[in-house]
């Protein structure tokens, strides 16, 4: 992904409609990733006065979407018989993310400020988590 593709599609469409859903006290959280940090996506962030927050330059396992997608690719790896073409892999896809229990989404947000904590305890590098 670009940057441009980034601001535009992710951005603009989704994160700039959100924000203004949320008001002022929305918090930005994206990661260390390439296109996150291109300068066309720093301009944009600031024109629409969105937060970011800050991140540690190893800490990919903060992120609770990272997760997220680990339980998805565990449900869809566990399928039998596993999807064999692009259509049926979208559809397998959308059943598997509508099935993931609400409650484990929520616990992986609870668990947002122990993630925080041992992150600074482990100067930013790998956690338990």
């Amino acid at each position: 992904m670009t940057g441009h593709i980034y601001r535009d599609v992710i951005l603009e469409q989704h994160v700039r409609l959100f924000r203004g859903a949320m008001g002022a006290e929305f918090l930005f959280m994206d990661d260390n990733a390439r296109s996150h940090g291109a300068n066309i996506v720093d301009e944009c962030l600031q024109s629409e006065d969105i937060t970011r927050m800050d991140w540690p330059a190893y800490s990919p396992d903060l992120n609770p979407i990272e997760h997220v997608w680990d339980m998805l690719g565990r449900r869809i790896a566990a399928r039998q018989p596993p999807p064999t073409c692009l259509p049926e892999l979208r559809r397998t896809l959308l059943d598997e993310w509508c099935n993931i229990p609400q409650d484990q989404i929520d616990n992986l947000i609870l668990s947002m400020p122990r993630r925080c904590k041992a992150c600074i305890v482990s100067s930013g590098r790998h956690t338990p988590y």
